[in-house]
């Protein structure tokens, strides 16, 4: 049985077995020793002790949870020593047995002008900035979709801060020699002379130890680069001030006109900068398609997703401006969250609420007019009775929605024709159409349905519309009335029928709206026009 420890690395609690924490207590010494306590030797160690910690939390993820000497030699195989490198520039070749460690997408804090998302992706697929920059630009002005990925992007993907970061987010193995040399690259870049405090060039194995790292340059020199770099900094904060402000009065006004919308039914903002229907309320739209139990968690998913995007270009907004630190991570991954759970959520009860029409069936009726006597039949329309009530503001084809007393009833319009009977009866058909969730809950949408019609001699008085019962749901209820009439008889259609006439046949192939106010014989052709009523035109 072997003694274990516990120690903590770069805040990470890990067991580890004694000789394996003595073999790790050396290296770090040696780690030490060779990048001195200044403070970028201190950050580039700080850096290799963030690695190793990853390094130890995936090999203690399984079913051995204590650090043993074998994980300890893997790790420094894997990070390499201070002895086993003299040029930091040279690449390390692949160890074998070592699985390499995969890329990883962060926003870049060495290029950036905004918040360094076009840097990140450049890095990651090896792309000129420059060239991201120009296609977001480009895809801002396609409905905003630039705008909004630019957004996302900034939200959810963290920043590159460390070293090793850094090199995750270029591809490159977090090594001992690659975090030393990436640290060096970035004081070059930045214009910081790496020099030994003698002025001498510093020696080959690279020692931190003894030298002056960040030298000033000549005053002269400094100064201009910090005038440039200060005008820079003041024009980009300007551009940031100026999206940022777009951002909060866009998003503040979006969550004000959805919230208004969804609740009090009228949009409080005008028609800017975005407005939703004027007076349309969601809900009162809704009801009559999707079950009540339904309907409140869609709305409220419904909301989230057009919420959400608001919400994120308010923050953003802010964040512009006022420049405040947040953890952006937990931030941008709890809303990407809650608006993945919005739209599952959503989808769920849209599948449910498709179930609605899966089954569909229909029940035809008939009635023989009784009128031996008649050979000519008027066919009339009734006065609409809902006229004179208030109706939505949308509609469907051929359905309205009206407000009787404070209820809202959903009207269909039938379909007339007429067709030539096989026997001496005028007979008309009435077939009801409606969809359900099944056999029986279609038949019960279709035994709602509700229509009136009045026979008097020779005399047929339809109603303009049918009723889908005082509570029901539209489940695409349909009514299509047929008069079937035999050869010898006639039938008159006055104006108002144009209503409700669909596609009657006739051996003139005249148009529905053209055969009102005329006289039409059932011939053994088919439907004639009278001829007097053609002579006399």
């Amino acid at each position: 049985m072997k003694k274990t420890f516990t120690i903590n690395i770069s805040g990470t609690i890990f067991h580890i077995e004694e000789d394996a924490y003595e073999k790790l207590q050396g290296y770090f010494v040696r780690l030490k020793n060779h990048f001195g306590n200044s403070n970028e030797g201190r950050e580039i160690i700080n850096d290799i002790e963030g690695r190793i910690a990853e390094l130890f939390i995936e090999k203690t993820s399984g079913e051995s949870k204590v650090i043993t000497l074998e994980m300890i030699e893997e790790v420094m195989a894997t990070m390499g020593s201070p002895e086993d490198f003299v040029d930091p520039e040279a690449n390390e070749e692949p160890i074998p047995g070592i699985t390499r460690r995969k890329k990883r997408l962060y926003r870049s804090t060495d290029s950036r002008v905004i918040a360094g998302v076009c840097g990140g992706l450049g890095a990651y697929f090896k792309i000129d900035p420059v060239i991201l920059r120009i296609v977001f630009v480009l895809m801002f002005f396609v409905n905003g979709v630039g705008l909004l990925a630019y957004i996302i992007l900034w939200i959810a993907v963290p920043r590159a801060v460390t070293t090793s970061q850094k090199l995750e987010m270029k591809g490159e193995e977090v090594t001992v020699s690659n975090i030393q040399r990436s640290f060096r690259d970035q004081a070059q870049e930045s214009g910081e002379v790496v020099q030994p405090a003698d002025g001498t060039p510093a020696d080959d194995t690279g020692k931190y130890s003894d030298t002056k790292i960040y030298a000033k340059e000549p005053a002269a020199r400094r100064n201009t680069g910090n005038a440039s770099s200060d005008a820079g900094k003041a024009l980009l904060r300007g551009i940031a001030v100026l999206f940022g402000s777009f951002f909060v009065v866009t998003g503040f006004f979006g969550l004000i006109a959805l919230i208004s919308t969804a609740i009090v039914g009228q949009s409080l903002v005008g028609s800017w900068p975005l407005s939703f229907s004027s007076d349309l309320q969601i809900n009162h739209v809704l009801e009559h398609f999707v079950s009540s139990g339904s309907l409140t968690l869609g709305i409220i998913s419904l909301a989230i997703l057009v919420g959400i995007p608001f919400l994120a270009m308010f923050f953003v907004g802010t964040k512009l401006i006022f420049n405040f630190k947040t953890n952006n991570t937990a931030i941008g991954l709890g809303m990407v969250g809650v608006w993945l759970v919005a739209l599952v959520t959503l989808l769920i009860v849209s599948a449910g609420e498709a179930g609605n029409y899966k089954s569909q069936t229909s029940l035809t009726n008939s009635e023989t007019v009784m009128c031996d006597s008649c050979s000519t039949f008027y066919l009339k329309l009734a006065e609409d009775r809902y006229s004179g009530y208030p109706e939505s503001e949308w509609n469907l084809d051929r359905f309205k929605v009206v407000t009787v007393d404070g209820k809202n009833l959903m009207l269909g319009q039938p379909r007339f024709d007429i067709e030539r009977s096989g026997t001496d009866d005028v007979v008309l058909v009435f077939r009801k159409r409606a969809r359900g969730r099944d056999q029986a809950d279609a038949n019960e949408n279709i035994q709602e349905i509700v229509y009136n019609y009045q026979v008097s001699d020779s005399i047929i008085t339809f109603d303009p519309w049918f009723l889908n019962g005082t509570d029901g749901k539209w489940r695409d209820q349909r009514m299509d009335i047929v008069l079937r009439l035999p050869v010898g008889k006639s039938v008159y259609l006055s104006d108002e029928m144009v209503k409700i006439i669909h596609d009657i046949e006739n051996v003139s192939n005249t148009w529905d709206r053209e055969m009102v106010g005329k006289y039409w014989d059932m011939l053994p052709d088919g439907l004639t026009l009278r001829e007097k009523e053609v002579s006399s035109e």
